[in-house]
């Protein structure tokens, strides 16, 4: 079965750091050609943070959150991370984990229906 778990997510004030992490279980992880961070605050559509391509080992981001987010991953432990430095209030969102298995060529990294595997969502406020 296929799940993704993400944790981490918590309130801090302007200047703080959370690490994000996002545990795949089943062939998930190991299948994945891309997965990726997506974010959600109230009143807003969903949006791409960053991802990375398996294979490649290509990291993406987002223009509001370069310089200031990384992505990475962890095989071993079949397991997605995002460290969020520098956290500004308007990074105040849902934070959810995707993933994909196929290669979708033409289909940008940050394009929500990109994805058919979502978690559940973990929760970062960021006060000023």
């Amino acid at each position: 079965q296929v799940q993704l778990v993400e944790s981490g997510g918590g309130s801090v004030g302007a200047g703080g750091s959370l690490r994000l992490s996002c545990a795949a279980s089943g062939d998930t992880y190991s299948s994945s050609y891309i997965m990726g961070w997506f974010r959600q605050a109230p009143g807003k559509e969903r949006e791409g943070v960053a991802a990375v391509y398996f294979g490649r080992g290509t990291t993406l981001y987002a223009d509001s959150v370069k310089g200031r987010f990384t992505i990475s991953k962890d095989n071993a432990k079949h397991t997605l991370y995002l460290q969020l430095n520098s956290l500004k209030p308007e990074d105040t969102a849902m934070y959810y984990c995707a993933a994909d298995q196929r290669s979708r060529t033409g289909i940008t990294w940050s394009a929500v229906h990109r994805y058919v595997y979502w978690g559940q969502g973990t929760q970062v406020t960021v006060s000023s």
